[in-house]
C-alpha cells in the first residue's frame, strides 16, 4: 500500500459494481408503502403500472432483495463515464489548515454534469424494453432533465420535460442542452395541462416548484398512450440506481484502508444522499460499523429540520400516490433560490424512515453561506460546484473547521454530484453581493402542513 494517498483514487473498469444495492433489505423498519389518496390502501403493482414502467415498479415495491443485477446495456453505458474518481482534497485541507482528511466523490464528469445519469439510463432502458414510445418527467435545476434527455436519445425514446419555471428562466443553457438531445421542454406550471392551469389560477405569478412540475408530468403521462412517467429522485428505485455511487466510493476507500468518520450529502428528494450513503447505512444497519452521516438541506426548503413525518402528496396538484416522508406540505412553494434540485417539499421515504429511526442527522444551511463554501472550494480544488452539492461542501467545511479547533484528525467524505457551469447567474449574484437568504416563517409552514391529507395520518 502506498504511504501517500493519491489525489485521485480510480477503480478499474472491471471494478464497476455489477449490481445495485437495495438498502431496504437491511432496514428493520421498512419505509412506509405508497398508498392510494382515495382510501389509503397500499398500492399494488397493477395500480402503479399505468404510471410507471413495469420493471421499475417491481424494484419500487421490493423491500427484501438486497441486490439487483445491472442490465448489460446499462453497464456498458456506465463505462462511458464510470467509474468516477474519489478525490483527496489536499488543497482544501491546506487552505483550511485542518488536520481533517477530506475526500469527495466527483459525479460531474459526464455531459449531463451530474449523478442523475446513473438512474436516467436505467429508467430509459426499462421503458425501451417495455416497448414504450416515450417518457415524461419534471426537472428542478435541470440536471435530471438533461440526464434523461441524453438517456432517451441513446435509446431513441421521446422525452417530455416539465422544468420548474424559475430554473427554466435562470438556466436557459441547461434547457438548450435538453433540446439538443431531442427533448421537449416546458416551463412549469404551464397552461398545457389541466393541473398546470389550476396551479396558475390558485397561485398567480408563481415561479413553480418540483411538486408543480411532477403534477404536470404525471398528467401528461397518463393521458398520452405509449408514455410513462419517470422520476429523478424520491422514489426507492432511484435510490437503488444511485447506490452505484456509494458502492464505488466504498471500494475506492477499501483500496487504501481508509475508514470514513463523517459522510455528507445534500438532501432534496434523496437521490444524492441516499445513493451515496446507501452501503454505509447498510453497514450500520447490520451492526458492522458506525458512521456520522449528515444530510444537508436549504434553509429555504427545510423538509427534515422543520417538516412533519406524515403521509403527503409528492406533487402540488395532488394527483400522485401518497408517500410517508418528512414534508413541508405539498402546497408549500419554496422561494426561488438557486439550488433548484433541492426545492422539493418532501424527501425519499427510505431516508425519512432512516432519519426517523435516528440513523443520521440533518442540517439546514442558508444560500449565501453555501455559495461562500462553493467559492472557496472552486478556488482551492479547481472545480466549480453545483449549488446543490455545495450544501454538502458547506457542512464538510464546517466539520473540518471543528477538527481544526479540537485537533481531531477525522476523515470526511462528501458527494460532489455536479458542476455549476450552468449556474453562473447564481454565482454572479453572490459575487455582486445581491444574493439574499429567504427562510420560510413558522406560520407559512404551519399553514401548508394544515393541508396535509387526512388519509394515512
Amino acid at each position: 500500500m502506498s504511504s501517500k494517498i493519491p489525489y485521485k483514487i480510480y477503480l478499474n473498469e472491471d471494478e464497476i459494481p455489477s449490481q445495485w444495492y437495495n438498502v431496504r433489505a437491511d432496514m428493520k423498519n421498512k419505509p412506509a408503502p405508497l398508498i392510494s389518496p382515495a382510501d389509503g390502501h397500499a398500492l399494488t403493482i397493477e395500480e402503479m403500472n399505468p404510471i410507471f414502467c413495469e420493471e421499475l415498479n417491481k424494484q419500487e415495491l421490493d423491500n427484501n432483495t438486497p441486490y439487483f443485477d445491472i442490465p448489460g446495456e446499462v453497464l456498458d453505458f456506465y463505462k462511458m463515464y464510470r467509474p468516477s474518481p474519489l478525490i483527496r482534497a489536499y488543497f482544501l485541507e491546506k487552505a483550511l489548515q485542518t488536520p481533517a482528511k477530506i475526500y469527495y466523490k466527483f459525479e460531474g464528469n459526464n455531459t449531463s454534469g451530474s449523478h442523475k445519469l446513473n438512474s436516467s439510463i436505467a429508467q430509459a432502458y426499462y421503458a425501451k424494453k417495455q416497448g414504450l414510445k416515450g417518457v415524461t418527467t419534471e426537472t428542478g435545476a435541470g440536471q435530471w432533465g438533461t440526464a434523461l434527455s441524453m438517456a432517451c436519445a441513446y435509446f431513441n425514446l421521446d422525452c417530455k420535460v416539465f422544468m420548474v419555471k424559475v430554473s427554466y428562466e435562470q438556466k436557459p443553457f441547461r434547457r438548450e442542452v435538453m433540446r439538443t438531445y431531442g427533448a421537449t421542454v416546458t416551463p412549469s406550471p404551464s397552461n398545457t395541462t389541466k393541473v398546470g392551469c389550476k396551479i396558475l389560477a390558485d397561485h398567480p405569478g408563481t415561479t413553480g416548484s418540483l411538486g408543480c412540475a411532477i403534477s404536470e408530468a404525471v398528467e401528461t403521462a397518463v393521458t398520452t398512450p405509449g408514455y410513462r412517467y419517470v422520476l429523478g429522485s424520491v422514489l426507492s428505485q432511484v435510490v437503488l440506481h444511485q447506490s452505484i455511487i456509494g458502492l464505488e466510493t466504498k471500494k475506492a476507500l477499501e483500496k487504501y484502508d481508509i475508514k470514513p468518520d463523517i459522510i455528507i450529502g445534500c438532501a432534496g428528494g434523496g437521490s444524492n444522499l441516499g445513493g451515496f450513503a446507501a452501503p454505509f447505512f447498510g453497514e450500520i444497519l447490520r451492526g458492522e460499523a458506525n458512521y456520522k452521516i449528515i444530510g444537508v438541506e436549504p434553509s429555504s426548503c427545510p423538509s427534515f429540520t422543520r417538516g412533519k413525518y406524515a403521509y403527503d402528496f409528492c406533487d402540488t396538484g395532488m394527483i400522485c400516490p401518497l408517500a410517508k416522508m418528512y414534508t413541508l406540505g405539498s402546497q408549500f412553494i419554496p422561494s426561488a433560490n438557486h439550488a433548484g434540485g433541492l426545492r422539493f417539499h418532501g424527501i425519499s421515504p427510505i431516508l425519512a424512515q432512516l432519519y426517523h429511526d435516528g440513523y443520521f442527522e440533518a442540517r439546514a444551511v442558508e444560500q449565501s453561506s453555501v455559495f461562500e463554501a462553493a467559492t472557496q472550494f472552486a478556488r482551492t480544488e479547481g472545480i466549480l460546484p453545483a449549488p446543490e452539492s455545495s450544501h454538502a461542501i458547506r457542512v464538510a467545511l464546517d466539520e473540518a473547521i471543528k477538527c481544526k479547533e479540537s485537533g481531531e484528525e477525522k476523515t470526511i467524505i462528501f458527494n460532489l454530484t455536479g458542476t455549476g457551469y450552468y449556474d453562473l447567474k447564481a454565482y454572479q449574484q453572490y459575487n455582486d453581493k445581491t444574493m439574499t437568504d429567504v427562510i420560510p416563517s413558522d406560520d407559512a409552514i404551519k399553514d401548508s402542513l394544515s393541508k396535509l391529507p387526512k388519509i394515512g395520518n
